[in-house]
């Protein structure tokens, strides 16, 4: 968007981002969503009884009822739609419910945007820029038994995202299905992290791949190149370094500190950055 100058009344530009990093993210989108309603055949619609219609139901009725303690609490993001029971009353509880208003009346939603099919149609528009430095961190729960991807351990992967994983390294296209790109393989998207395939959070690859270098060791990456996605492999389920900082323990630690070192001290530029605001002298 600052590529794009998108903010009217401001001269932006993508040089006023310095480094992107990103961490456990959908860059590609994830076969996930499949499992949870997302119809494989178009990657837009969901199937009419699924987990997604249950939750879909669960958060209309959450806002409807607009409970001020538990909103709270926890806020889904959806106040703009204005769908209280004060605003809409009964029969704004049955549109909702229907299809016919709210979030989930359109496509504008996360789920069509996780999907294979949506995060192809975003990244035909993705650009690497050649002033910016990238890495990303994919990280994985699963390894090879007698050619069969599964769980890495019983132990190691977290109880609720355990037979998620599993379920991943099993997903398997519908062969009535038009596949999602060209090129696409099962068995590539078999290794995951519970939530995520681990090929999607490497960097972007449809429907053209981006400049990219795999790392083993940081000390291979001295000093970074701007305009290449970095990629490392890490250990650990979609958990482990997004949520739970006491389970992940020094990794969580040694991790983040080294984006901020990397930050600090590899990410440089032969003239100094574009600030905002910055007057030219």
């Amino acid at each position: 968007m600052l590529a794009e100058k998108a903010f009217p009344g401001h001269d932006t530009s993508e040089d006023w981002v310095l480094s992107l990093t990103s961490l456990s993210g959908a860059l590609n989108g994830t076969t996930r969503t499949y499992y949870d309603g997302m119809l494989a055949e178009d990657g837009r619609s969901m199937k009419s009884i699924c987990l997604l219609q249950l939750c879909r139901l669960g958060v209309i009725v959450y806002d409807w009822l607009d409970i001020p303690w538990l909103k709270n609490y926890y806020n889904f993001g959806f106040d703009h739609f204005e769908m209280s029971w004060r605003k809409v009353g009964f029969s704004g509880l049955v549109d909702l419910l229907l299809g016919n208003t709210g979030p989930f009346s359109s496509g504008d939603w996360i789920l069509p945007d996780l999907t294979i099919q949506g995060s192809l149609k975003i990244n035909s528009t993705l650009k690497t820029f050649p002033n910016t430095f990238y890495f990303s961190y994919a990280t994985k729960r699963t390894r090879k038994l007698f050619g069969i991807t599964v769980p890495s351990s019983v132990l190691g992967v977290h109880p609720m995202l355990f037979l998620r994983v599993l379920q991943m390294c099993m997903w398997r296209h519908p062969q009535n299905a038009p596949l999602p790109y060209k090129g696409y393989r099962d068995e590539d998207w078999e290794d995951n992290d519970g939530a995520l395939n681990t090929i999607s959070m490497t960097h972007p690859r449809i429907p053209i791949e981006h400049p990219n270098r795999f790392v083993v060791d940081d000390s291979d990456c001295n000093p970074l190149q701007p305009g290449i996605w970095y990629h490392k492999i890490i250990e650990g389920d979609h958990i482990l370094f997004i949520v739970n900082r006491e389970r992940a323990g020094v990794q969580f630690d040694l991790l983040y500190d080294g984006i901020f070192e990397r930050c600090r001290k590899h990410a440089f530029r032969k003239s100094p950055p574009t600030m905002p605001n910055e007057a030219s002298h």
